[in-house]
């Protein structure tokens, strides 16, 4: 009688797994989104990244999983390294994460291409551009002329703050085409990513506002244009507005980004939850376009976001700065 118990406890074990198996493939699917302790592209583990944290005033630093629990402070707990004592993360972690591999491995490509187009100018400086050379020089030029200089009140200002500007689009362009390439992962759906983005945005704001119009004109400017009476309740709204920009900023790439890759990554994932061949000509086929659209939403998120930060820039320099034509 036990042993038959036994047996119909295994089988509505077994029963309730194979009832549980689409949701533990949706979670599988969906950690993929998600930023990594080491290098893994899709299933597949290439290596360890570096561990680095700042505990107990000191800054500890391990190659790989193996050194840093061969030590004996810390261990990995739910795919999280903790201190070995009290389970708790260490005050700081710097650690080289997936994300961070490929945010590295965008600035890495973006200097190889700058110096090469750059090289070429300076080789031939009167030969028509022509190629990959021709395709970068249009964009740059589509920034400073379509983005930078209407946004901005001078065009001096505008070259100047030029190269932050094409920094700014083709790094968010590559972080973005990074997670369209099959096991790539896309940096920008990180709002930690996103939100750094949107810091240097801010200080770049405020930095050149401050600059170009001066620091009493900046104060000045947190009334909005009202009378000076009307300060208590202008000053708070121009200071909230101040950081509702870089948090609009980074919401937006963060939720754009995101959103594809779930969509996505939900339709491939109906035919686990189906468990049948008979949808997936019409999976593949939604797959597909939203591939595409993904595609076309990489580009325009780039520029977005650098639009806006050249508009923000452009008001709040306002019209303290000599316009230059």
């Amino acid at each position: 009688m036990a042993e038959h118990n036994t047996k119909n406890e295994e089988q509505l074990s077994n029963h309730n797994n194979e009832h549980s198996n689409p949701s533990d493939v949706f979670s599988n699917l969906y950690s993929q989104l998600g930023d990594h302790y080491g290098m893994i592209l899709g299933p597949y583990h290439i290596t360890d990244l570096p561990y680095i944290f700042y505990d107990d005033g000191k800054i500890h630093f391990y190659p790989n999983t193996k050194a840093m629990e061969a030590d004996g402070k810390y261990i990995m707990h739910h795919h999280h390294p903790v201190r070995a004592s009290d389970h708790q993360p260490p005050t700081l972690d710097l650690s080289i994460t997936n994300l961070i591999f490929f945010q590295l491995l965008a600035m890495v490509v973006l200097t190889f291409i700058f110096i090469k187009t750059g090289l070429k100018y300076k080789k031939n400086p009167d030969k028509p551009p022509r190629g990959f050379q021709n395709l970068i020089e249009t964009i740059i030029l589509y920034i400073r002329d379509e983005i930078v200089r209407p946004n901005l009140p001078s065009i001096q200002v505008a070259d100047r703050l030029l190269p932050y500007f094409v920094a700014l689009f083709f790094f968010i362009l590559t972080l973005n085409l990074f997670g369209l390439i099959p096991f790539g992962h896309t940096s920008t759906g990180s709002i930690a990513v996103t939100c750094g983005l949107a810091i240097t945005a801010f200080i770049t704001i405020n930095y050149t506002a401050i600059r170009e119009s001066g620091l009493g004109a900046w104060f000045k400017h947190l009334l909005g244009g009202a009378p000076w009476w009307l300060a208590p309740l202008m000053v708070p709204i121009e200071i909230m507005s101040m950081f509702i920009k870089p948090f609009a900023l980074t919401i937006r790439l963060f939720a754009n980004m995101s959103a594809g890759h779930i969509v996505l990554l939900s339709i491939l994932g109906l035919l686990f939850y189906f468990g049948t061949i008979l949808i997936s000509p019409a999976i593949v086929g939604f797959s597909v376009f939203i591939y595409f659209l993904e595609l076309l939403v990489a580009f325009i998120q780039a520029y977005v976001f650098t639009m806006l930060t050249a508009i923000f820039v452009g008001l709040a320099i306002g019209e303290h700065a000599h316009n230059e034509h």
